[in-house]
């Protein structure tokens, strides 16, 4: 594959340039446009006398008008569509930068209660989230944090292979996101959805031969009153009628033209993205799987969105005064239009779920595919059922910069427990991070940042960040109580989880401390649990005397020239060096 760097360079000169190409031309679209106005005034100006002559030039200029007019809006959105390709390889070389601390940065999706969305940096300022997201439609994201927070270690493989697909097609993800940034949708399609499943039609077939007949009617009637073999006043009472038999509709279809007018702009949008679904050749098992709930109608599912959102602009015209009064009042337009919209809702109506599944679908995926052509050089865990969790060499964080980030390597087999030991800031929490984000990572199918991984797939769970919770009246060692609780709950019902701890029963004194944390350590192990705590109380590492399950490791610090020094890497072992007196001293608090 292509250097991202190179790519987004590359494209971003491109869509710069057909930015200011087509920029000209909607120029002289606009000078064109005024010359056929003035033009056309100026004609019926002087042949007003001669009427079928200044008939004939005021229908000339306007067609050409309206011409002119349509070709500026098609390229006026060519244009807004390479202005947004722009802005995208624009952020995706900022984001190259390590300057991504201004995007959404999913905090809503934090969740205490989860199993580990709160504890591994997945959400919030400068996460994993915030940098990998490149969604472009709310349900998209959504989609997204799903598969973060899914906790599935089924079918992985598939997964791994769809974003291997995906990546390798940067230009196409990019026109994905161009094309669906192109709309402000206002309503979700969760609601579009209920609403479309929960709709009753009102009108049926008679109703609607009733209005073909009512406008076949309205045109003689239209005729004969002109040529006077009718009274003139006919056409006016015929009027009345028309508008009398829509009335009594009228609050149905008022209610109707309210929903599809929140639905409008979502089917346009995704109409325009099942297109660009359906237009592209999948190889891989996932991508195929979904394209194939789209092709299953005789037509496709773009062109079925396009007509029924020709439908609803139809019908969305009742909002203007001349087809409200006569439109309705001789053609009985607003029945016509909104049984076209039941009809469509009766027969498609069914299938609107799935096609917007695939769309979100898509939308999410694209933020793995790009990720995976970020990150060239990481590697797909290779998956095994042999009794080693995480066989890594050369394991890193993958939001940490690769000329500052420090590489470990890992060997944790299934039922093992690591005791990790450490100096302050030595490394600790970066590293049960690391791990815990390489789990989340190998389960969605992403590339992980390490040389290479063998791993077999578990679940995650961490007891890391506890907050007190003063809505809940709960002090700060309740909660974590209760967080450990749920810790050893989730593990007897099912021990296919990986537990991560970080400084457990801090809400308690020293020596209760020490004691509670090896009793809990031990009934872990009782339960074959694997995992890793990170503690600062070199007690806890008595238990690998003890325990043939528990192993030792640590980070090192050393003070060289009354200096502290890291080196971040993990060891096996006891740390022996702390640190917290030297730093009080060297920042003069004590």
């Amino acid at each position: 594959m292509q250097n991202p760097n190179i790519f987004y360079t590359e494209q971003l000169e491109i869509n710069q340039s057909e930015s200011k190409r087509i920029f000209k031309q909607l120029s002289l679209y606009s000078i064109l446009r005024l010359a056929i106005f003035v033009l056309t005034g100026v004609g019926i100006y002087f042949t007003y006398q001669n009427w079928q002559v200044a008939v004939g030039i005021a229908v000339i200029g306007i067609a050409s008008f309206l011409f002119l007019l349509s070709k500026y809006t098609d390229l006026k959105s060519k244009r807004n569509l390479h202005k947004r390709l722009i802005a995208i390889n624009e952020d995706e070389l900022k984001i190259a930068k390590g300057d991504f601390q201004e995007r959404l940065d999913g905090s809503e999706f934090q969740n205490p209660k989860h199993y580990f969305s709160l504890d591994i940096d997945l959400f919030g300022k400068g996460s994993f989230f915030q940098y990998i997201n490149r969604t472009a439609i709310k349900e998209g994201t959504k989609k997204l944090v799903h598969h973060l927070l899914s906790n599935d270690i089924s079918a992985i493989e598939t997964r791994q292979l769809a974003i291997k697909e995906l990546a390798a097609l940067p230009s196409w993800r990019q026109r994905y996101t161009g094309i669906a940034q192109g709309v402000e949708i206002e309503h979700s399609a969760n609601s579009i959805i209920t609403w479309l499943n929960d709709y009753k039609p009102f009108l049926g077939r008679v109703q609607y031969y009733i209005t073909i007949g009512f406008s076949i009617a309205s045109l003689i009637i239209i005729g004969l009153g002109v040529t006077e073999i009718i009274p003139i006043s006919t056409i006016g009472y015929w009027l009345l009628l028309g508008l009398g038999i829509t009335g009594i509709y009228w609050k149905k279809t008022d209610t109707l033209a309210h929903h599809t007018g929140n639905a409008k702009d979502t089917f346009k949008q995704y109409a325009l993205l099942l297109e660009a679904i359906e237009t592209t050749e999948f190889t891989s098992d996932l991508l195929k799987s979904k394209q194939n709930l789209i092709r299953s109608e005789d037509q496709k599912a773009s062109e079925i969105f396009s007509k029924f959102s020709k439908a609803l602009d139809a019908l969305d015209n009742r909002n203007n005064l001349i087809s409200l009064v006569l439109g309705n009042g001789y053609f009985l337009l607003d029945l016509r239009y909104s049984y076209a919209v039941e009809k469509w809702i009766r027969k498609y109506g069914h299938k609107v779920e799935d096609w917007f599944e695939v769309v979100t679908f898509f939308d999410a995926f694209n933020s793995f595919g790009n990720y995976a052509f970020n990150h060239q050089s990481f590697t797909y865990p290779i998956l095994t059922e042999k009794p080693v969790t995480i066989l890594a060499e050369g394991i890193g964080h993958p939001l940490l910069r690769s000329e500052k980030r420090v590489d470990s390597n890992l060997k944790l087999e299934q039922e093992q427990f690591f005791i990790v030991t450490g100096a302050n800031m030595a490394g600790k929490s970066t590293f049960l991070r690391t791990v815990a984000l390489h789990i989340v990572m190998a389960n969605v199918g992403l590339p992980i940042c390490a040389k290479q991984s063998v791993y077999k797939p578990i679940k995650l769970i961490t007891s890391m960040r506890t907050t007190d919770s003063l809505t809940d009246d709960s002090s700060y060692f309740f909660s974590e109580l209760t967080r450990l609780k749920f810790v050893v709950d989730t593990i007897i019902k099912d021990k296919n989880y990986f537990v991560i701890l970080d400084e457990i029963l801090k809400g308690t004194n020293s020596t209760d401390k020490a004691i509670g944390s090896r009793k809990f350590v031990e009934k872990l192990v009782k339960h074959n649990a694997t995992g890793i705590i990170a503690t600062h109380d070199l007690s806890l590492t008595e238990i690998e005397n003890e325990l043939e399950a528990v192993k030792n490791y640590y980070f090192d610090a050393e003070i060289v020239n009354d200096e502290l020094y890291f080196d971040y890497k993990l060891k096996q072992g006891v740390c022996q060096n702390m640190n917290a007196s030297f730093l009080l001293k060297k920042m003069e608090i004590v």
